[in-house]
């Protein structure tokens, strides 16, 4: 079932739950459990969230005896800040432009 498929990673950050689960680990890396215990929903749940997050680039695991451990991926977090400089740079350009309008241009 594809129901939690997201390829894009403003597209993963759209649901709540996905919000804290990437808030949690900015804090540190943490396994399923933990994360699980801080958060509202099943073990389970937190498994399909972070599925979604790692298929996003969001988050990468790598194993510690039997248990996973996620953290961050700064490289698709990166991805995401280089994206929302560009759309503020843009909104900034935008705005610096009407104001240095004359008044009477802006009207």
């Amino acid at each position: 079932m594809d129901t939690y498929q997201v390829d894009d990673g403003w597209e993963a950050l759209g649901d709540r739950t996905r919000r804290a689960i990437i808030e949690c680990l900015a804090e540190r890396p943490r396994a399923v459990g933990e994360l699980a215990a801080q958060l509202p929903v099943s073990r389970p749940a937190v498994s399909q969230h972070l599925k979604v997050l790692k298929d996003a680039g969001l988050v990468i695991e790598h194993a510690a005896g039997t248990r996973r451990i996620y953290r961050l991926n700064p490289a698709g977090v990166g991805a995401l800040r280089d994206q929302l400089d560009t759309f503020w740079n843009r909104a900034l350009t935008a705005y610096k432009g009407v104001v240095e309008q004359p008044v009477e241009e802006r009207t």
